[in-house]
């Protein structure tokens, strides 16, 4: 529990009561109320659900647009790569690491 809290749990517990009081008397002389913070929030949230599928949107179509050049190009260069290994572990002897060594 300790390494979670980061210390003694009931002296972590007590310093974030202090901290809260002292930040709720801070934000209350600024006029916030906490349900003011959680409507801003809420508010925030929703703006950038709202932009948020325009971006999803424009982002996919450019990966779809890269993806038709960049997967076919990485699928060849794999393949060769995979025969021109096959095809050189064919000619080497097996034995000639044993010589070498």
């Amino acid at each position: 529990m300790e390494r979670f809290f980061g210390g003694n749990p009931a002296l972590v517990t007590v310093r974030l009561v202090i901290l809260s009081l002292i930040v709720g008397v801070i934000l209350a002389a600024l006029g916030f109320s906490p349900f003011d913070i959680i409507d801003s929030i809420r508010h925030l949230v929703a703006r950038i659900y709202d932009m948020g599928f325009a971006a999803v949107e424009r982002a996919f179509r450019y990966f779809m647009l890269g993806a038709v050049v960049v997967f076919p190009v990485w699928l060849f260069v794999r393949l060769f790569k995979t025969l021109g290994r096959e095809s050189s572990t064919a000619l080497v002897d097996p034995n000639s690491r044993n010589r070498e060594a």
